[in-house]
């Protein structure tokens, strides 16, 4: 049995309220065989239904969420049936199969080599790298739900899974398990936390979005979808296990690269004849001839030593970057077997470089990737948005977006808005009116919000218990942080509880001590609105036992884990309404930013207002807006 099988089953924490830490989807494949024989406790997912030439797959599920695969064969004496997987097992002529990740691996090239059109598995294709909407999971897994819905509804693909990768997802379990997690700093809150503090595995997270589409029937749909694999880092502190953030990612269908690790450690030449040498030796000079040809017919002309002085600082950086892609290109082509299954697209992150990414930065970062054989489908410059603030100019925004636009529109590629999420309507109409709608916003800690809006609404006892618990959470963090001793955490604390005093129309000066910062901020009624709760919000998952202490945060023992669980416990009353707010959200951004027409969005909206139960929302993923 894998450690993290053995720890998880251990600590009685089962996949059904605890889902996506383990890279399996069967932790205990004995006693689901079990259950199988006995035929008790086994839930037949109908709409999982998949065709091959063997026969007819299909998924089971125990009361502890642990799924099998099943297959009806075609031919029930032919050989070799129970080889199709690994350890099969024959009941009353059906063969069953754990979900392990082996066992996804040989599910993609098995349903992929029947159908180079099956949409079960993030992919690569139809407009997925011109655009989209990137979906981020900072949190939980379950706004997949109304991610497929929304999908069903606009009849187009997006980005439906998206994470930071180690910064947000355990990127090696076994590292987690050996407590050799690297750590995160976040300033505001004076601290570091864990890599992976959202609890689950990148494996997890991979296996999970595959199954949760497959169990709804929204693979039946046919519509594509892609995984990205969000800040992979290159370079710096990360050279050491960039074998294990490859294998990871072996299911995002999507690479961002993330090159400011590197770039920290790169230190640029100061005089114009120091950078001129470094390139002539260093720099192929094929590689900046052709770069700089590229450049000039994007219509830009940067001085030479411009054009040196951003060689000399990104050339170590872009050399890993080609070592990772390889990598990434090499470990396809060895797990699978069909050009579907292997192809990737890739975005180029710049928005780390300093200041706003000029015109000129952008031709040369693109320049040379695709002249080091690395096409980009997205680039990310920095256009200086701010999480969940909408950009107060969109004259300046419009002009902004038009100078990059000029020059991505001639390298074919779409542009990335990182730190999408909570920007105005105008704002996205303005980016999606500049770049034809050639684009991804990326979005994350807004759904995180919606979950907070949801459990504030429900009427569930349990929902409210626990929408009371994670409130109080964040202004234990924010009363704490406005007294911190680190001046950062102390600044940002105080700029948080006196916009949310604020917005409430209170008096924001309560800093003369805790007591009177806390009187003030439990006087308001509790709202998923006020800014010190959307801050620390994301951190309340993984705190061990729940508590507002630097130490509990990103907890992965079985205290995290059991505090992780509350989430996944919710009623489903919660569940409907957190599915129906991340559908929403998503038909206001696919609308605005030029995506979808306003009438399929008026009349999706007008569909969410009929659910009454969450298994009506959810039965409903499989049927088209058609």
């Amino acid at each position: 049995m894998k450690p993290i099988n053995q720890f998880l089953l251990e600590n009685n924490l089962r996949i059904a309220d605890n889902p996506c830490v383990s890279p399996d989807f069967c932790l205990d494949w004995q006693g689901l065989l079990a259950d199988l024989a006995a035929g008790v406790d086994v839930v037949h997912h109908d709409k999982s239904g998949v065709s091959t030439s063997h026969g007819e797959w299909s998924l089971v599920e125990n009361r502890h969420g642990d799924h099998a695969w099943r297959l009806d064969p075609a031919d029930a004496t032919a050989s070799g049936l129970e080889e199709l997987m690994e350890d099969g097992s024959s009941i009353e002529g059906q063969v069953y199969f754990p979900a392990s990740y082996e066992n996804l691996i040989r599910a993609k090239n098995l349903f992929q080599e029947a159908d180079s059109n099956c949409s079960i598995f993030p992919g690569a294709g139809a407009d997925l790298g011109r655009s989209t909407l990137g979906i981020g999971a900072r949190f939980t897994t379950l706004h997949w739900d109304g991610v497929d819905w929304a999908m069903s509804r606009l009849g187009k693909g997006l980005t439906a899974n998206q994470n930071s990768i180690p910064r947000e997802l355990v990127y090696d379990v076994d590292e987690m398990l050996a407590d050799r997690l690297d750590s995160v700093p976040f300033p505001f809150i004076g601290c570091d936390v864990p890599e992976g503090h959202q609890g689950q595995s990148v494996e997890g997270m991979s296996h999970g979005c595959v199954l949760a589409k497959l169990k709804s029937g929204f693979h039946r749909l046919g519509i594509p979808w892609s995984f990205n694999a969000d800040h992979q880092p290159i370079g710096g502190k990360f050279d050491v296990r960039e074998d294990q953030l490859v294998s990871g990612c072996l299911f995002a269908s999507y690479i961002t690269f993330d090159i400011s690790p590197e770039l920290a450690e790169t230190e640029v030449p100061a005089s114009i004849e120091e950078k001129a040498a470094y390139v002539a030796a260093n720099v192929p000079v094929d590689l900046v001839d052709a770069a700089r040809r590229r450049v000039e017919e994007a219509g830009l002309q940067p001085s030479e030593d411009e054009f040196n002085g951003l060689l000399a600082y990104v050339w170590p950086a872009m050399e890993k970057m080609k070592v990772r892609d390889e990598k990434y290109r090499a470990a396809r082509e060895a797990a699978f077997t069909t050009d579907v299954g292997q192809a990737y697209l890739r975005e180029l992150s710049i928005d780390e470089l300093p200041g706003l990414t000029t015109p000129e930065t952008t031709a040369v970062m693109l320049a040379l990737a695709f002249e080091m054989e690395m096409p980009i489908h997205f680039v990310a410059p920095a256009f200086g948005f701010q999480k969940n603030i909408p950009y107060p100019d969109n004259d300046e925004l419009r002009v902004m977006v038009s100078k990059i636009w000029a020059v991505c529109e001639k390298f074919g590629v779409a542009i990335g808005f990182h730190s999408g999420s909570g920007k105005s309507a105008e704002n996205y109409q303005v980016v999606g009116e500049m770049t034809g709608s050639r684009l991804e916003i990326k979005t994350s800690g807004r759904y995180t919000y919606e979950m907070g809006v949801a459990l504030h609404a429900s009427t569930n006892d349990s929902d409210q218990a626990l929408w009371n618990d994670w409130y109080a959470f964040t202004l234990d963090l924010a009363v704490a942080g406005c007294f911190a001793a680190d001046e950062t955490e102390r600044k940002m604390a105080r700029e948080f509880v006196a916009d949310t005093l604020s917005s409430a129309g209170d008096n924001p000066e309560v800093f003369e001590n805790a007591g009177v910062c806390r009187v003030a901020l439990e006087a308001l009624e509790p709202s998923p609105d006020h800014v010190f709760w959307f801050e620390y919000n994301f951190l309340y998952v993984l705190a061990a036992e729940g508590q507002a202490d630097k130490t509990a945060l990103g907890d992965h023992s079985p205290a995290g884990y059991r505090q992780r669980s509350r989430f996944y416990s919710i009623s489903d009353e919660g569940r409907l309404l957190f599915a129906c707010n991340v559908a929403r959200y998503i038909l206001f951004l696919a609308e605005n930013v030029g995506i979808a027409d306003a009438t399929t969005c008026a009349d999706a909206r007008s569909e969410l207002g009929t659910f009454s139960t969450f298994a009506a929302f959810h039965e409903s993923i499989a049927s088209s807006s058609s």
